[in-house]
């Protein structure tokens, strides 16, 4: 069974940033498309970035983080990263990376909390 194991949360306060890191327990293969996913507390999961490999490169970003948030990935090391900048507590949630191949898997981490405040 793959496990994704995410890294890099913490506490943080607003204005600060953090760099979230994401790779699986063991290698996967024919990974498209890799994301980043948060909860905060009382709300439903949503979709805060996602790079995909179709076609060229393509990036998707929640309006709430466009121009703060940066998805990046490694294809070598099948790892995907956040970097978090100009961060606000309303960003404070757990944040979970999911991965998803070409013949429709999709692997899911554990989370990492992130916590914005003074």
């Amino acid at each position: 069974q793959v496990q994704l194991v995410e890294s890099g949360g913490g506490l943080v306060q607003p204005g600060g940033s953090l760099r979230l890191s994401c790779l699986p327990s063991r290698s996967i293969f024919n990974i498209n498309v890799m994301g980043w996913y948060r909860q905060a507390p009382g709300k439903e999961r949503e979709l805060v970035a996602s790079i995909s490999s179709d076609g060229g490169t393509n990036y998707a970003y929640a309006d709430s983080v466009k121009g703060r948030f940066t998805i990046s990935r490694d294809n070598a090391k099948n790892t995907v990263y956040l970097l978090m900048n100009s961060l606000k507590p309303e960003d404070t949630a757990v944040y979970y990376c999911k991965m998803s191949s070409y013949y429709g898997m999709a692997y899911w981490g554990k989370g990492t909390v992130v916590t914005v405040s003074s």
